[in-house]
């Protein structure tokens, strides 16, 4: 967005609005000699033989014969007796900038425009034409300073401007990189197009927002994206939503601008899709998140790969769904070159109540290391191994745990409750024990009793 190479979409190449009707004048000329006399002012007159010869270049021109036209328009410029009045030659020049023009000569039409301009009878609405058009020429030449100045003799006697006008005046700030300036000359055209009942173009928004952009005006983005998302609902206006809301910190609306774009199908890119499950999970709504990796992973359009894997896992696990998050576990893992993702495993499966494989997953991520807490590991592992009832390995392992600091009190406290299970273990033992040696006893006294 901030790229120059991006003012090809915003700038139109315009054509070339210059009048060719066959003569300025309505096609009036001076009466030849044995004629009556008209009374036409010189300055207003086309003799027939100039006539003539223009009628004559004209035909070239209809055939797209440039060269032969240009050739013969320059020949009449230039002749001397009779010498072309000012009126004719303000004819012949809009011809040849017509003709160099259409040769994509833009350079040479500036020239021959400016020649014309340089003619004192010129009248008022043929000067405002061709300032007009010398300003749409600059720009296509890149001399935008020269193509500003213009407009701004063009505006001083036009009185009726029209919207593009002020639209054709923004895209020469813009290439000058002027895009404060630019604000003003856009929202006249949109004001004078409104007063006209004309319609508001998308370009004339991408253009004002692109001036607020450059100013880091954001809340003005956000109003015009929304705008443009109303009337020309496009992908790309959702993303520079997205990005104005991100900016504004207004993170509710920037889950509410992908989704809306994730609802209508526009989200496609992988990175699209991540991105919406990552809001997913930032507001708290990780079963969506989840859903949406575990289809679009499944479809392909999401990699296989154990970043994704991860996140997915992650995003069931927050979900509760730990169920659903041992196949993605079990994936990240075996690509995962450290042990992180297989203590995740080892947490889920102990969730689940399979202690086997939670033991099994919580040795594996200590063995290949990397784990980032080894404390909170142990102390997974000691609680499977507590419920598979092997006291002595979960104390080890509580043990282990009880190194660190913040660990010691939690591992302390387990360690008490698998001494008091072994205590109460033992005088079940005990108690069962004295029970048999008693009842072994009476059967011993009634078998007495009787012999």
């Amino acid at each position: 967005m901030t790229s120059k190479n991006r003012a090809g979409g915003i700038l139109t190449k315009v054509v070339c609005a210059v009048a060719v009707g066959v003569l300025a004048a309505g096609g009036a000329f001076a009466q030849e000699e044995g004629q009556p006399e008209q009374k036409t002012k010189q300055a207003q007159a086309v003799s027939k033989s100039v006539y003539d010869k223009i009628l004559k270049a004209q035909e070239e021109i209809d055939a797209e014969n440039y060269k032969e036209a240009l050739s013969m328009l320059n020949r009449l410029l230039g002749q001397t007796k009779p010498a072309l009045t000012e009126y004719e030659q303000i004819n012949v020049l809009n011809y040849i900038g017509f003709v160099q023009f259409s040769q994509e000569d833009t350079a040479g039409a500036v020239r021959t425009y400016k020649q014309l301009l340089a003619i004192p009878s010129l009248e008022v609405q043929m000067r405002k034409q061709t300032l007009y058009t010398l300003a749409q020429l600059s720009t296509m030449e890149e001399q935008y300073g020269e193509a500003l100045k213009l407009l701004d003799e063009w505006f001083t006697i036009e009185t009726n401007p029209q919207p593009d006008a002020y639209i054709l005046y923004a895209q020469n700030l813009y290439q000058m990189s002027r895009y404060a300036d630019m604000v003003k000359p856009i929202e006249t055209a949109m004001s004078v197009a409104r007063e006209k009942d004309k319609e508001v173009k998308e370009d004339w928004y991408t253009l004002l927002n692109f001036a607020y952009f450059q100013q880091e005006n954001y809340a003005k983005v956000r109003d015009i994206q929304k705008i443009l998302l109303v009337n020309w609902p496009k992908k790309r206006y959702w993303f520079s939503l997205a990005g104005a809301y991100t900016e504004l910190g207004e993170e509710a609306n920037l889950l509410h601008a992908y989704n809306a774009a994730h609802t209508q199908g526009m989200l496609e890119k992988e990175a699209e899709l991540v991105t919406m499950a990552q809001l997913y999970m930032q507001h708290e709504v990780p079963y969506k998140a989840g859903a949406l990796l575990e289809k679009e992973m499944e479809a392909g359009r999401v990699s296989k790969s154990g970043k994704n894997y991860r996140l997915l896992s992650q995003a069931w696990s927050l979900a509760a769904e730990d169920g659903k998050a041992i196949p993605a576990l079990q994936a990240a893992a075996r690509l995962s070159d450290d042990g992180e993702l297989d203590v995740r495993l080892g947490n889920a499966y102990l969730n689940l109540g399979r202690y086997g494989e939670c033991v099994s997953a919580v040795k594996s991520g200590l063995g290949k290391g990397g784990v980032k807490s080894p404390d909170n590991a142990q102390i997974s592992l000691g609680m499977c191994l507590y419920n598979q009832k092997k006291y002595n390995d979960a104390i080890k392992a509580f043990r282990e745990a009880g190194r660190t600091n913040r660990s010691r009190r939690l591992a302390d406290q387990w360690i008490k409750v698998i001494n008091s299970d072994l205590e109460r273990d033992e005088q079940i033992r005990l108690a069962e024990r004295a029970a048999r040696k008693q009842q072994e006893e009476l059967a011993k006294k009634r078998e007495t009793s009787r012999t």
